[in-house]
Order: structure tokens, then sequence, then C-alpha cells
């Protein structure tokens, strides 16, 4: 069924691009290599037992918190946004 402006399957195929770019960014955030001992924010020590649940860790857990917050608050708009979404 077509609607306004858009072809068909088009607003499946922005689902699917959103859905991918969001899976690419967190792969991409996945800490890789030897996890730090502490946190290169705060240089506080790094419990043992996240060492191990996250290896490549680089950060403690408050700071890491902090990181992540600021990462969704910057990323809370519609990049592929198009007529159709913006007419409703």
């Amino acid at each position: 069924m077509a609607s306004g402006w858009s072809r068909d399957g088009a607003v499946q195929e922005q689902i699917d691009a959103s859905v991918e770019d969001a899976v690419k960014l967190v792969r991409n955030r996945l800490p890789k290599g030897e996890s730090l001992l502490y946190c290169e924010e705060c240089e506080t020590e790094i419990p043992q037992a996240r060492r191990e649940a996250v290896p490549g860790v680089r950060r403690c857990i408050p700071c890491q918190t902090e990181m992540d917050k600021m990462e969704t608050n910057s990323q809370q708009f519609n990049r592929r946004g198009n007529k159709d979404s913006q007419l409703k």
C-alpha cells in the first residue's frame, strides 16, 4: 500500500537501516584488547569481577554509565526523516 510520496517497502527499509546502524554502533563500542586495571576517566581501580566479565573494559561502572547517558542523549533524533514522517 502506497502512502504519500514513499514507494512500497520504503518504511520497512528505513526501519531495517535504523536497526542496522544501531547494531553497528553497539558493536563498535564493545571494548577490545586487554582490560585496564584503573579507569581511564577517574583512575579508580576497576574490580576484578568487572574485568573478567567485560574483556577489554576501560572504565569503572559509574564512568561508563555517565558516558552511555551522554551518547544516548545525543542520538535521539530521526536522521532518516522523509516528507511522510514530517507530515504526520
